[in-house]
């Protein structure tokens, strides 16, 4: 079904109203400059943008303080140790993202004298920056006329334009129904007002539409369907695989092990497992001989592309033994700065939990 057509999309009535909607309303974020105030600081638009990606606002706000508090800029971030910065990250997920943006860091210091580029076909050469994370960079922190697009802005387009295909089908539609509405002014503070928008007025359920300074433009609520879009093709069911998360203490300290460099949660600190993979189940043979204890329950975690049930065994290491393979003991009472990646933080609380002092 094609996009409805009707002339006050092409009026230029869309930005200026909410534009001035944006002015009096628009939230209060740390990455963020006042509207009409000029232009954001580029490291963090760019750190903001990153930590934004599969993240509500609500999860990265402390994330981007503890960030720009210990590296306040490109070359204190490509200085910082991975380590440091991986456990810094911890319990945001989605660790790749972690790791290019210290490559990303990198290469902006010693390609770009620590400065990013300002266009978006220059963004998108560096690591961990894609079509929107370039759109959106080169809009709101270098006044470019960019065409900024993400799951917000998607919801607000599709609905202003009634756009029927499904998504994923329909992103071109939606791109070229917003690229005809960003002005050549203030296409920062357009893509951040839209983004605004479909984050409280224009919400996934009951969109509040006697609020929205857009209503008057918008083809959905013409029709009486606001909810209905923007239409999802379903999802497959995610394949569910099983583990065993093993916990071995001694003396006040449990064992923690490093992950690979590659694959899921690469470079981690994390408890020893049993090699599950997205793929494949665990195969259920401890790390070391010893005298296993199961716990009852299990933990659940879910990743991008599958779920994962694990259950929990602990042991006891005596004092006197060689220490195991390679990996460290770390201290239970500051078992909280170790940067354990959710599952495995959500492990161990199940551990202290079942008050096992084994």
């Amino acid at each position: 079904m094609p996009v409805v057509q009707h002339s006050i999309h092409n009026s230029g009535d869309i930005a200026p109203a909410l534009l001035a909607h944006y002015d009096a309303h628009a939230r209060t974020l740390p990455w963020r400059t006042p509207p009409g105030q000029g232009f954001a600081n580029p490291y963090h638009v760019w750190l903001s943008e990153i930590m934004l990606q599969q993240t509500t606002v609500a999860a990265v706000g402390t994330y981007f303080h503890t960030f720009t508090q210990i590296w306040p800029d490109f070359a204190a971030l490509a200085a910082a140790d991975d380590a440091d910065v991986m456990a810094a990250w911890a319990g945001l997920g989605y660790y790749a993202r972690a790791r290019n943006l210290l490559k990303c860091a990198r290469v902006v210091v010693v390609e770009h004298a620590g400065r990013l580029p300002e266009t978006e076909a220059e963004l998108l050469k560096l690591p961990g920056i894609g079509p929107y994370t370039a759109a959106a960079i080169a809009a709101i922190a270098f006044g470019q006329r960019a065409v900024v697009v993400d799951a917000n802005v998607e919801r607000v387009v599709s609905r202003l334009f009634a756009i029927a295909p499904p998504l994923p089908q329909s992103k071109p539609l939606i791109r070229d129904a917003m690229d005809s509405i960003t002005p050549k002014g203030r296409a920062g503070d357009f893509a951040q007002a839209m983004m605004d928008l479909g984050a409280g007025i224009c919400s996934v359920r009951a969109p509040s539409c006697q609020l929205c300074p857009l209503a008057f433009a918008c083809d959905a609520k013409r029709l009486g369907n606001p909810e209905i879009y923007p239409a999802k093709t379903p999802k497959m069911a995610k394949p569910q695989r099983t583990g065993t998360v093993y916990w071995i203490q001694r003396d006040g300290h449990v064992w923690l092990v490093r992950r690979d460099n590659k694959g899921l949660l690469a470079g981690m600190r994390a408890l020893p497992d049993d090699q599950w993979t997205a793929r494949l189940d665990g195969h259920k043979t401890p790390p070391v001989p010893s005298k296993w204890q199961k716990l009852p329950g299990q933990v659940s975690h879910v990743f991008t592309h599958f779920s994962l049930l694990l259950d929990i065994a602990v042991t006891a290491w005596p004092a006197g033994a060689d220490d195991l393979n390679i990996g460290e003991w770390w201290p239970l009472k500051s078992l909280d700065k170790a940067g354990l990646p959710t599952l495995f933080r959500k492990a161990a609380e199940a551990v202290m939990r079942a008050g096992e002092r084994v």
